[in-house]
């Protein structure tokens, strides 16, 4: 018996808390105008007022009710009660109108809850015709008025055209006369000197050092020092040993595999050996040593000097 009035008593409680729940969420639709003219629009507000949180769904409108079409949909409003804080209204709102005349009437729109589905009341939309003088004549459609259009109108429309295109026009006449009027410059002629070979830069430099007649003026030491410089760059350029860097024996070290004649090489031995004597051990040479040195030298020079391969006559063009 009392399990029995237990469960009664329960089932009473659950009734009153989603009655009061019920009751704390209402719902509406309403116009902002309840008659417009034809093609004319009005807002169509649809609201509840529930407590916050409350997990509902608006009802979801298509592109028309009826005859009635939706233009947009606008953004939700929502504005929490003053005077009760729990308590919030969330507004949809829409932009509705019908360009049929008649009177409308809006259908009920469905909320869904967990407690239940609340509907609004339906709303009555009056689109009236626009009315029609039938007293007065018809007359023809008016043919379109000519409108004057001068050169200076189309000249304001297309400024900026003509500018560019008279901006390009001057440019390519200022490039063309400058081109035509700008200085020739002459063709400069540039001396080429020829390249001249190993052996004849190094006779030349040795003739200059016989005209300078250096040992005829007690410059013997020097004399010997340009002698031999003269000879080492000819090597380093005729069989690629650096020969300034190194001394007597290094260089015939370096030369020892070169095709040099056996006599050249005794030549260039006696020559190096005696003006290192003069330059280190200051010996003094005759005179008669002195002018052969420099004949050594330049017999040397041409007889050790590059020669040319001879073209055989098998690769001669046919």
């Amino acid at each position: 018996m009392n399990r029995f009035l237990s469960f009664i008593l329960i089932f009473l409680l659950t009734g009153v808390y989603f009655n009061a729940s019920a009751q704390s969420v209402q719902v509406e639709a309403r116009l902002d105008r309840v008659s417009i003219p034809i093609g004319d629009q009005t807002l169509l507000h649809i609201s509840v007022r529930m407590p916050l949180k409350t997990d509902i769904t608006f009802p979801e409108l298509k592109d028309s009710i009826g005859k009635v079409q939706i233009v947009k949909s606008l953004k939700a409003d929502t504005a929490v009660d003053k005077k009760d804080p729990n308590q919030e209204t969330i507004t949809h709102s829409y932009a509705i109108t019908s360009f049929d005349a008649g009177v409308y009437v809006l259908p009920q729109f469905t909320f869904h809850t967990k407690t239940g589905d609340f509907k609004t009341g339906t709303v009555t939309l009056q689109v009236k015709a626009v009315p029609v003088d039938t007293t007065k004549t018809f007359y023809d459609i008016k043919q379109p008025l000519a409108v004057s259009y001068t050169f200076w109108d189309w000249l304001k429309d297309h400024w900026i055209a003509v500018m560019i295109t008279l901006a390009a026009v001057l440019l390519t006449a200022g490039l063309v006369y400058y081109y035509k009027k700008r200085p020739v410059k002459e063709a400069s002629i540039v001396n080429t000197v020829p390249i001249l070979s190993a052996d004849t830069i190094a006779i030349n430099k040795l003739n200059e050092l016989r005209a300078k007649k250096l040992w005829q003026q007690n410059e013997v030491k020097l004399y010997y020092s340009e002698l031999t410089d003269v000879l080492r760059e000819y090597l380093e350029k005729r069989y690629q040993v650096k020969a300034h860097e190194q001394t007597t024996d290094e260089i015939f070290d370096g030369l020892k595999n070169k095709e040099i004649p056996q006599d050249n090489r005794n030549t260039l031995k006696q020559l190096l050996t005696l003006a290192d004597l003069v330059k280190f051990a200051k010996q003094k040479p005759t005179a008669f040593e002195n002018e052969q040195s420099m004949d050594n030298a330049i017999n040397f020079i041409v007889q050790t000097k590059h020669q040319p391969k001879p073209i055989d006559k098998e690769d001669l063009p046919k």
